[in-house]
């Protein structure tokens, strides 16, 4: 295990995000949001919204929506524009004399809390023990200590009670649950702990529901903090549409989809796993997200040489704690895992990066074409370069 030590202007560029890697032509492995989302009845409801759109927004059904979902009461809820308004709020907010970050993990919370003007320290959790959380890292004196569960990049699912063991008074413990609702039944969720002091969990409706041009999330936090991070909220950030996509995907019929695709996402995940692991990938195991972390030896010639067969997955050593032989890769349609991870064991069985002149084995679980459907992925070069970087993806 690494232990916490202050990382500052060591040229990891915290506000890259997947959405770089996508790009015309590109089969887009690298942007974690669920394929085929907004569902035509989410759509519906926003597009309904509009109608609406001459008044100023009213948070009020949301915000309630939000609290029946997790069993809070409403004023410990405060809606966002997305997660990333989140940690800004708390970092122009709080006045943390120890900020730790947990890393590997999203970087918009550290970048938040530098541009802040805070000193950041970094735990850098280990792969040889599979990125799992050790508390014992986590300085005592550290009075704000980020997280993410599941972690992004890593997928992987921290135990609610090691986590719920880091709050205590005088301390504000944040706890990104972005893809919380990717894990059936979100057994590790500290959502609806309130009674744990200083606990901050930040939710996003991106993931699940397609919605990142949106801008829809929220918080939950002790009411106190809430009306804190309210007081430096703009005025009306959350629009109408965001706020009626935000009510109608904490409703209980939106709820129980959520978890039907969780269920389906976890067998989905399980096989291109497999497959990845067939194809020469170390992928890390355990995961319990919409992507997978994978490793491979000569990481960024093999990113380039996806690129040129028409496929875009997320670099991951702009992530604290990663380098470049890591990679992330978004779960998608069987058919389309199963062809990328294909492509993968051309890839590195030809080390040259030449046409391979034998056949690899095939990636386990890897079934008939017929069997598999869903979009091909292209197999040859012509794709181009991705476009100018944008700041709202993970």
């Amino acid at each position: 295990m690494t232990a916490a030590a202050e990382q500052s202007g060591d040229g990891i560029d915290l506000r890259h995000h997947g959405d770089a890697e996508t790009g015309p032509g590109l089969v887009d492995f690298a942007v974690n949001v669920r394929t085929g989302t907004p569902p035509a009845w989410l759509a519906e409801r926003i597009a309904a919204s509009l109608s609406g759109l001459a008044a100023y927004p009213d948070p009020a059904a949301a915000r309630a929506a939000v609290a029946r979902r997790h069993g809070r009461p409403v004023g410990e809820v405060l809606l966002t524009a997305g997660a990333a308004e989140a940690f800004v709020l708390l970092a122009r907010a709080l006045s943390p004399r120890r900020a730790v970050v947990v890393h590997p993990q999203f970087t918009e919370p550290e970048a938040a809390l530098r541009a802040a003007g805070h000193r950041v320290e970094r735990v850098l959790l280990d792969p040889a023990d599979g990125f799992a959380l050790d508390p014992g890292l986590i300085p005592a004196d550290a009075d704000l200590v980020v997280l993410g569960n599941p972690t992004n990049p890593t997928s992987v699912l921290h135990p609610a009670e090691a986590l719920a063991g880091l709050a205590r008074p005088g301390r504000v413990l944040v706890v990104d649950e972005a893809f919380a609702d990717c894990v059936p039944g979100e057994p590790e969720s500290l959502a609806a702990r309130a009674d744990l002091p200083g606990l901050v969990v930040v939710r996003s409706l991106t993931k699940t529901w397609g919605l990142a041009g949106l801008r829809a999330g929220y918080l939950l936090a002790p009411a106190a903090l809430v009306d804190a991070l309210a007081e430096g909220q703009p005025l009306w950030s959350v629009s109408t549409p965001a706020l009626a996509a935000t009510e109608a995907c904490c409703a209980p019929e939106a709820v129980a989809e959520a978890e039907e695709w969780a269920r389906s996402l976890a067998g989905d995940r399980d096989r291109f796993a497999a497959a990845l692991t067939g194809a020469g990938a170390r992928v890390l195991p355990g995961a319990a997200a919409s992507f997978l972390l994978i490793q491979v030896e000569d990481g960024e010639r093999v990113r380039a040489a996806l690129r040129e067969r028409g496929i875009a997955v997320r670099r991951c050593d702009t992530f604290p704690g990663l380098g470049p032989d890591w990679l992330r890769v978004a779960v998608r349609e069987p058919g389309t895992s199963l062809r990328m991870a294909r492509i993968l064991a051309e890839l590195l069985w030809n080390r040259s990066g030449d046409a391979v002149h034998r056949d690899p084995p095939p990636p386990a679980t890897e079934r008939s074409q017929g069997e598999q459907g869903g979009n091909d992925v292209p197999t040859r070069g012509g794709a181009e370069r991705a476009p100018v970087r944008k700041r709202h993806d993970r």
